[in-house]
């Protein structure tokens, strides 16, 4: 896909607005840089007829010193111009990388999933890093090139027609040839931004599977991959930068036929009488400052191509919508008087599912699609929970079990039917709304290079410091906060060196109760607690359910002991459902059976 010149137009205007004043800075020191380099040739000229001429010391001295001056002045503004080019280029990007990242956070779950991270960091990066020079250069530059090359032709049709009409024919036949060729590359750029996306994302799933690679004894087949797509990205790249640099190639071409068609003409000229070797001098000169921005034009051009792949990939991303329509206008304010939007905590909500069938997208994952025969990961799916109540919800792996919290969340939407919370479908709430009542627990925490604050408020700093240890203290987690022996401000370590497994579970649990959500999902969130640990879960699990209705997701059968109800799922239908100690007394039940069975029967 080739953008078209709207697409280019909309993204200068929309982020070189904000910037009007340095734009138009960098603009004006620019014009001053072009119009020093038309005046000093003409003092040369001067210079050199009056030293022929037999002029005095006094004179040719004059003008050897403001000949320099201009040329000092003029570097100087080459140098301002390229400092105001990179801050304009950079602050553009960044609002760029800022609007895309928002934009694919809040593309649904499936895009993710097709994606991934090492992929999506090259297109938010590396695809805008591509672009920086359009932004910093390309419209200033060729703005400010094309008005040397007016300048520089005014002052040659000034000192002789003929020298003009050959130096402008040149300059006409040059920059169609340059525009011939502006987008010859773009396609092949492009490929070579989808072949780093591509290797970049392999990169980064194998190095965060190292451990199951040399487990494995993959490492051969990992490195045979990692050629495969080095050795596809490296290629993709040397053409698209033959083609790039073929524009390039073509200018320095052209420069060297209008040099000889300048020092003829102007040979000629001189010989004839016509002219003095001062203008022959300031023919030749300005013949060689034409081929400078006509040079900067092509490399332009040749940036602008890369450019060119960058944007389309963009703009094909901007252009990728969410599958998760967000509630209409209308819908916002129900929502709120629901208890969506309240200051103050919102106390536990109801939640329901009423005739849920639901089965992942085509384009899912491997392991979330069914076969043909289980077609939904939940099957007429019937569910309704109180406010405070408490359900334990058991079943093997591949039940759907996942499947309700992220349908809850609204990761994703059902097929039929419909999920309620406080009795309004999930599909009316605002998704930021429904996110902040409906707080999940996973076994899988994600931790940041930031300090223990930012991690425990996802970098929420309206959060004070005095909320976020009554929350410590509340959960029973004072112990475990002492142990750390830092403040708040201190960088919690990731990786080998960080937290265990479990204690990135108590962050989990301490981020929910701060946000105190109406719901509280516990997906598999005890199954990776150690021992030291374990006794901080069961006050801060305690705690975290009061007032609030609870989902417990589970494996391990102690876990639902403080479950109000039991239901069992199996391939997502309901396979038992009840209270929980009615069902622990009856020895026909199911869930009696696994009590007896111990965990073995759960995983069976």
């Amino acid at each position: 896909m080739r953008p078209s010149a709207q697409i280019y137009l909309r993204l200068l205007i929309r982020y070189l607005r904000p910037q009007f004043g340095q734009t138009l800075l960098l603009l004006s020191v620019l014009c001053a840089n072009l119009l020093l380099q038309l005046i000093n040739p003409l003092i040369m000229r001067r210079l050199l007829d009056s030293a022929l001429a037999g002029g005095s010391v006094d004179l040719l001295t004059r003008l050897a010193f403001l000949f320099i001056a201009i040329a000092v002045v003029q570097q100087m503004a080459a140098v301002g111009s390229t400092v105001l080019a990179e801050n304009v280029g950079w602050r553009a990007t960044n609002a760029l990388r800022r609007d895309l990242a928002r934009h694919c956070l809040r593309l649904d779950l499936s895009f993710h999933q097709q994606h991934t991270p090492g992929e999506m960091i090259e297109r938010i990066d590396g695809d805008i890093n591509a672009m920086a020079r359009f932004f910093s250069q390309f419209v200033v530059q060729i703005l400010g090139n094309c008005l040397l090359l007016i300048g520089v032709m005014a002052v040659l049709f000034r000192e002789d027609l003929r020298v003009g009409a050959a130096i402008g024919l040149f300059i006409v036949i040059t920059l169609f040839v340059l525009l011939r060729l502006r987008n010859l590359a773009v396609p092949f750029w492009q490929r070579s931004r989808e072949a780093s996306a591509r290797f970049f994302g392999f990169v980064e799933e194998r190095l965060a599977g190292t451990e199951d690679i040399r487990a494995s004894n993959a490492r051969v087949f990992t490195l045979y991959r990692f050629h495969q797509l080095l050795r596809t990205f490296w290629q993709t790249t040397v053409r698209a930068e033959l083609l790039g640099f073929s524009m390039i190639n073509v200018a320095w071409l052209l420069f060297s036929v209008g040099n000889a068609v300048a020092f003829v003409v102007g040979a000629s000229l001189f010989l004839s009488g016509a002219l003095t070797i001062g203008t022959v001098y300031l023919i030749f000169h300005y013949t060689n400052l034409i081929s400078q921005p006509v040079q900067r034009i092509a490399q332009e051009f040749e940036q602008f191509q890369r450019a060119g792949a960058g944007v389309a990939r963009v703009q094909e991303l901007f252009e990728t919508e969410s599958r998760l329509a967000e509630a209409p206008a209308a819908a916002v304010g129900a929502a709120s008087s629901a208890g969506g939007d309240r200051a103050g905590p919102a106390g536990a909500l109801s939640v329901e599912f009423k005739r849920v069938h639901f089965a992942y997208p085509t384009d899912a994952p491997p392991e979330e699609r069914r076969s043909e025969d289980e077609r939904f990961a939940l099957d007429d799916f019937q569910l309704r929970l109180e406010p405070n109540e408490v359900l334990g919800l058991l079943g093997r792996t591949g039940s759907g079990k996942t499947s309700l919290a992220r349908l809850l969340l609204r990761l994703y939407d059902v097929d039929r039917g419909c999920v309620l919370v406080a009795g309004r479908d999930v599909r009316l709430w605002p998704l930021r709304r429904l996110r902040s009542q409906v707080g999940v627990v996973t076994q899988d925490v994600q931790l940041f290079e930031a300090s223990i604050r930012d991690n425990l408020t996802f970098f929420d700093r309206s959060v004070p410091d005095v909320r976020i240890r009554e929350a410590i203290n509340e959960l029973g987690l004072a112990p475990w906060y002492a142990s750390l022996g830092e403040s708040l401000d201190a960088p919690l370590q990731v990786g080998s060196g960080g937290l265990s497994a479990g204690e990135a579970q108590l962050v989990a649990f301490t981020r929910i109760f701060l946000r105190d959500p109406g719901v509280v999902v516990l997906d598999e969130a005890s199954s990776r607690l150690d021992p030291a640990t374990d006794a901080y879960l069961e006050s801060a699990v305690d705690r975290l359910l009061t007032n609030r209705t609870g989902i417990l997701i589970a494996h391990r059968l102690s876990t639902v002991q403080r479950a109000d109800r039991i239901l069992i799922l199996e391939n997502g239908r309901i396979r038992e459902q009840g209270d929980r100690s009615v069902l622990a007394s009856d020895p026909s039940s199911r869930y009696h059976h696994l009590l007896q069975l111990g965990a073995q029967g759960l995983e069976a």
